[in-house]
């Protein structure tokens, strides 16, 4: 693979900068940058120089900064075609900077969401098709496909042998139910981060669900039906949503933002969503929460099968760390599972080592090596060198992808849409 060039394009939230958190083979290490020039710019920067002036293993980026306005034209205008240009944030706009970038000939590397509204699904399916026909890659960056723990749902929800059948469930017991609760409040690469007052703006950034929601969405396609392509029109059916505020006083918004209140009194987030849907018949739920702060954010996610429930779980039990658990339906099963449980963990040895197994008596618990708990920022570097795979083999981008990236993004918007008509 030739040096590829990476551009980033009016960086607006961190994870833009996290791409950045190691260096690549095959990329140039100078990157240009075309932002406004603004706190989103300097705080990306920032980050940028912690990574290369850090102590364990520092990165040696350059940066070549445009600031100034108009970035998307300016960086069109003088960038080769080619180049890999990195989105991430300005969630309700982001769509125009993909489509200008893939008609341009430019690799798309963005950061979910693409779309925050429904009526926009046709626009997700135009660029990938775009993209497809210049040759070019165009790639969301689903990191939680890259956390161990979600590596291990999957394939123990398709080992029949421990899992059985996904049960169809019904809309009072989800076959599949996930809970994700993310902080305002937190620190990212070790330094306590400020929210950008667009953060609270749901009309620009979006609700729960259809931010950070989309990684559940993401996840259970991926676990309940790997390697398949999922019809929208055809294989989902929504059955309700809700939505709910997160309240702030004048201090808390002052403590998160930097920012003095936008008027006196509380301010309501409506960043919490309830949807409740159908996927090829199989019945589904979600909780997408954002709560003031906490220990860290937590993830739950449980998918019940004939034999056994294979679950997520990221509570105060846990140490707020995730963890699997394999839960036998009856107990004239156990034994049967755990026998094929300890054949499974033999055959993925090669891939996640060590993990062993602890019996609590009613259910159990996969023991998983410390080695393998890289964190959520590492899984960006993954995803990254994932998406230079595709980029030197083209076809090797699994055909799935596109009709699944335009499901979830059907289930993360038209949930949102029918919580506000509910109002």
């Amino acid at each position: 693979m030739p040096s590829v060039q990476l551009i980033t394009l009016d960086p607006a939230h961190f994870h833009a900068a996290l791409v950045q958190k190691e260096m690549y083979a095959a990329v140039s290490p100078l990157v240009t940058v075309y932002a406004p020039l603004g706190l989103d710019l300097t705080e990306h920067l920032t980050r940028v120089a912690r990574f290369n002036q850090r102590a364990d293993a520092p990165t040696t980026w350059e940066l070549d900064v445009h600031a100034g306005p108009d970035s998307l034209a300016r960086m069109l205008g003088e960038q080769q075609p080619g180049s890999v240009v990195i989105l991430s944030g300005r969630n309700s706009s982001k769509i125009e900077r993909i489509e200008q970038s893939v008609a341009h000939g430019f690799h798309v590397l963005a950061d979910k969401p693409w779309i925050l509204r429904s009526a926009d699904l046709p626009r997700v399916a135009a660029a990938l098709d775009a993209a497809d026909e210049k040759g070019i890659i165009a790639y969301d960056i689903m990191t939680e496909r890259y956390e161990v723990t979600s590596l291990l749902h999957r394939e123990l929800v398709n080992a029949s042998a421990i899992f059985g059948t996904l049960l169809p469930g019904t809309t009072e017991e989800p076959a599949i139910y996930m809970d994700s609760m993310h902080r305002i409040s937190k620190t990212v690469a070790g330094v306590p981060m400020l929210r950008p007052l667009e953060f609270f703006d749901i009309e620009r950034q979006g609700e729960g669900l259809s931010d950070v929601g989309t990684h559940l969405v993401d996840l259970t396609q991926w676990i309940a039906f790997p390697d398949t392509a999922i019809d929208y029109q055809a294989d989902i059916e929504m059955l309700d949503a809700r939505r709910w505020p997160t309240t702030l006083n004048e201090e808390q918004w002052r403590t998160v933002t930097g920012t003095a209140p936008l008027s006196p009194g509380n301010f309501d987030y409506y960043g919490n969503n309830f949807v409740s849907y159908c996927l090829r018949g199989i019945h589904v739920q979600m909780d997408v929460r954002w709560d003031l702060e906490g220990v860290s954010d937590t993830h739950m996610a449980r998918f019940q099968g004939s034999k056994a429930s294979i679950e997520v779980r990221q509570g105060a039990d846990e140490n707020y760390r995730p963890e699997v658990y394999i839960v036998p339906n009856t107990p004239e099963l156990r034994a049967e599972i755990h026998f094929a449980l300890r054949a499974k963990l033999d055959q993925l040895e090669a891939t996640i080592d060590g993990v062993t197994i602890t019996d609590s008596g009613h259910e159990f618990l996969l023991n998983i090596p410390d080695h393998h708990r890289v964190g959520h920022e590492a899984h960006f570097a993954e995803v990254t060198r994932q998406f230079f795979s595709y980029l030197d083999d083209p076809k090797s981008l699994p055909a799935w992808e596109k009709p699944n990236m335009l499901a979830k993004y059907y289930v993360s918007t038209k949930g949102v849409e029918m919580a506000a008509i509910k109002g």
